[in-house]
């Protein structure tokens, strides 16, 4: 989508075209845009009602109640931060004490959105002409512009958002020196405003954060969705896991320093969430659990007794041998395993090739989770134990 199709779609025939184009929705794309052409629509606005109208489908997670009503670019939509996620941020940011915050690389507003809704003065900034009237269209309330981050005048604030763009020529980039803005303007923003929150990739290096950052990792039902680096006064513990469940966020802080102590497995496993292995956390996580690693660089914590916690599923052992195809195969055969979950920690194995491989049958189903004991590969076989 460029500036004149978004500038047609804000047009009476634009809204026209969206409410038609919404009617069609699920239909045949070619029979959609025949049929959007045959009411009179010029095909150019044909084709950016039904993008957007895909785009909004998609865009509930992010956007809320207001995704049927927000202009969105693809690119925009997949960084875009989730709802639930940027609501809790702006809430913190709130209490804080934060009155004006500039968001930069503010996208397609989904943080902006509930920055304003929290009360603070909101000001976003994006490089991308097309993706800044979207952010100025979807967040009336908040003062977007189009250009440079780097030339926002920061005294107009009390605290910066930033979310550096990870993607180049339609690509996703992995180094933090090839976002963009560039990695080393984005870590000195806490120098020039204290109160300043960086939205990152969960697999951000953490070596390369700001001196004193808090590492947040968040995930929302099992997915790991972004980190964040709380920076100055924001900081409140070293590293920080948010797990949402349900829509409800649980919290697990710590040093990510600590290191669990290894021993037997038990009759219990945990398979943390991957918010708390990404931030380090799991030894605090085994620490409150009186649980124990059977191999210090594995990440499943064994117990004797079972763990009903937001921070990690936990499995009912039901059988534990070294890994062999053949014994594998005979045991799930024994027990009649027609479904089988599989997990993997420390395993190279192909996941789907192994399933192919154990040829199963039966009405019954189990967990089979892939890992090394004592440097040994090992397959357990278990139940999960409902939370």
């Amino acid at each position: 989508m460029d500036l004149d199709q978004l500038a047609l779609l804000r047009t009476p025939a634009g809204a026209a075209a969206l409410a038609l184009a919404a009617e069609l929705a699920g239909t045949d794309e070619l029979a959609a845009a025949t049929a959007l052409r045959a009411r009179g629509f010029p095909p150019g606005l044909a084709a950016a009602a039904l993008t957007q109208v895909t785009l909004r489908a998609r865009a509930g997670a992010k956007f809320g109640a207001d995704a049927p009503r927000a202009f969105l670019t693809r690119a925009g939509l997949e960084q875009a931060t989730r709802e639930i996620v940027a609501v809790r941020r702006a809430a913190r940011l709130r209490a804080a004490g934060v009155t004006a915050l500039a968001d930069l690389g503010c996208g397609l507003g989904a943080d902006l959105r509930a920055v304003a809704a929290a009360g603070i003065r909101a000001f976003g900034v994006d490089a991308d002409p097309v993706t800044a009237a979207c952010a100025a269209l979807n967040v009336p309330d908040a003062t977007v512009t189009c250009g440079d981050a780097r030339d926002f005048d920061l005294s107009e604030v009390d605290a910066v958002f930033c979310d550096p763009a990870r993607r180049s020529g339609g690509r996703r980039v992995f180094r933090p020196e090839d976002y963009s803005p560039p990695w080393d303007w984005v870590t000195s923003l806490p120098e020039r405003v204290p109160h300043t929150v960086l939205k990152l990739a969960p697999g951000i290096d953490q070596a390369l954060l700001p001196p004193g950052a808090e590492l947040e990792l968040v995930s929302v039902d099992g997915d790991v969705v972004e980190a964040a680096a709380w920076c100055g006064p924001l900081a409140r513990a070293p590293r920080r896991a948010t797990v949402f469940r349900d829509g409800t966020p649980h919290e697990l802080t710590g040093t990510g320093e600590q290191t669990a102590p290894v021993g037997p497995p038990g009759r219990y496993v945990t398979d943390p969430d991957g918010a708390v292995v990404r931030a380090h956390l799991v030894a605090e996580f085994a620490a409150a659990h009186t649980g124990r690693l059977a191999d210090p660089t594995i990440a499943y914590v064994w117990t004797d007794t079972p763990v009903t916690s937001p921070f990690g599923r936990c499995f009912e052992v039901v059988e534990t041998m070294p890994f062999s195809l053949k014994r594998l195969r005979a045991a799930l055969r024994e027990r009649a395993i027609g479904r089988l979950e599989i997990l993997k920690r420390g395993s190279a194995l192909d996941v789907e090739q192994l399933r192919r491989d154990l040829r199963l049958t039966g009405p019954h189903p189990l967990t089979l989770l892939l890992t090394r004991i004592s440097a040994t590969p090992t397959a357990v076989l278990a139940h999960p134990v409902a939370r």
